[in-house]
């Protein structure tokens, strides 16, 4: 899988992709300990409402930036983008009053929601080999699940030494790094599609991706990830701490459980999508996600816990790795900025969806009944992914083309009359045939 790395382009991205990523993490921590450092004991609330914006930030902000940008040199707005995040990250020790973090997490949130599916949409670009482009999406998925391992190690050991605000500078120094090796690759051009309005970009890529069966699938398993992420994500440090009497030490634990189980799925994924498809294995991978939140209420003890964590994380990688395949093989090179920008957008606001319900029912109504109902949450996007994403994903469907005229290219490639041919929706096929 490593070997993927000898690709220049792609090496000096995926390092991109990973100081950024560390940089990110220091300013988790960071932010935390502002948020108690402004609000105190209500520092949870105010997380609470950054993470709400953040979220809100990626579902609205997305599709628009895809839309203002599809047609810039994609190396000048990573870049852009990179500066304008370290622009927010620098003036973020220096914030005086809650309203403001608000404001600096909306800017920093909307520019990564415009830089992080334009990243996306380069890959499949400068890798256009499957076997080549699987190995990137391990790869990015390692990324994500080593920076939440490392990252709070690497803040413990910088506040030995520095105060919580001088983190903020690892987060400033993250994503210029990021930016100045952004600049030293040549990013291929954007593919020019026909002039469109502005609403039509916007909404373009949310139309591509909901009509295409194996993308509504894709978004069913995505609200089955988010119901049982957000359970790990919210509540692990109240069954740690309030469940069973232990420490930070055992949350982090727990944390490092979860992750490693993600990396271990991560590292196995190539071999496994060589020889199973990807339907029959994101929907096992949310099966597994499934039964562990629902076992989640039967916990007893702590080991018990970091185990039952570990198959949630292999799972977790399973059903949403390969996702990055699914949105290639589904659009024409001039539609996946938008079509990356719509999965950008769904995905999260599952994720809006997850988050409140974890939190606010675990609240209200106990851990035990929250994970009965993430489960049944989740449980409802494998029974929608099977619905609506047909068993062989079959793409290539018997059709016509009656408003055509015979002599459109189109029809003197493939035929006037009941033709077929892998299917991609399009401006010659705006819906996906039903008859095969």
């Amino acid at each position: 899988m490593f070997a993927i790395l000898t690709h220049r382009a792609y090496r000096h991205l995926f390092a991109a992709q990973v100081i950024a990523l560390l940089g990110t993490g220091l300013m988790t921590v960071a932010l935390g300990l502002l948020a108690y450092e402004l609000a105190g004991a209500d520092a949870g609330a105010v997380l609470g409402t950054a993470l709400a914006i953040k979220m809100l930030a990626y579902v609205g902000v997305a599709p628009v930036a895809q839309a203002f940008t599809d047609r810039l040199p994609r190396r000048t707005v990573l870049v852009t983008l990179d500066l304008l995040r370290a622009a927010v990250a620098l003036y973020l020790p220096f914030v005086t009053e809650i309203w403001q973090v608000y404001l600096l997490i909306f800017v920093l949130q909307a520019a990564s929601a415009g830089f992080t599916p334009t990243f996306q949409a380069v890959i499949p670009d400068i890798l256009p080999d499957e076997e080549d482009y699987t190995k990137a999406l391990s790869l990015s998925r390692l990324a994500y699940d080593l920076e939440s391992l490392i990252s709070p190690m690497l803040a413990a050991a910088l506040l030995m030494v520095i105060s919580f605000h001088n983190l903020f500078a690892g987060t400033v120094a993250g994503f210029l790094v990021s930016a100045l090796l952004v600049i030293r690759v040549t990013l291929p051009s954007p593919v020019p599609g026909p002039k469109r309005g502005i609403w039509d970009r916007t909404t373009r890529g949310l139309r591509l991706y909901l009509a295409t069966p194996r993308l509504r699938g894709l978004l069913a398993i995505n609200l089955a990830v988010a119901a049982a992420g957000a359970m790990v994500i919210v509540n692990t440090v109240v069954i740690v701490k309030a469940g069973f009497g232990l420490g930070e030490a055992q949350v982090a634990w727990a944390l490092a459980a979860f992750g490693s189980g993600s990396m271990l799925a991560a590292l196995a994924l190539p071999a496994l999508l060589d020889r199973v498809p990807d339907r029959p294995l994101m929907i096992t991978g949310a099966a597994v996600l499934v039964l562990g939140t629902a076992m989640g209420a039967l916990l007893p003890t702590f080991p018990l816990l970091l185990v039952l964590w570990f198959i949630i994380g292999c799972g977790y990688s399973v059903a949403q790795t390969p996702s990055g395949r699914l949105l290639r093989r589904s659009a024409h090179p001039e539609d996946r900025p938008a079509i990356f920008a719509a999965q950008f957008a769904l995905s999260h606001a599952c994720w809006l969806i997850a988050y409140p319900l974890a939190g606010r029912f675990g609240a209200g109504m106990g851990l035990p009944a929250t994970f009965v109902l993430m489960a049944l949450v989740g449980m409802a996007g494998i029974v929608l992914a099977l619905r609506l994403w047909p068993a062989g994903d079959p793409s290539d469907r018997v059709h016509d083309h009656p408003d055509l005229h015979p002599d459109h290219p189109h029809l003197r490639e493939y035929g006037v009359q009941g033709h077929h041919h892998a299917l991609i929706v399009d401006e010659l096929h705006r819906h996906w045939p039903v008859r095969s």
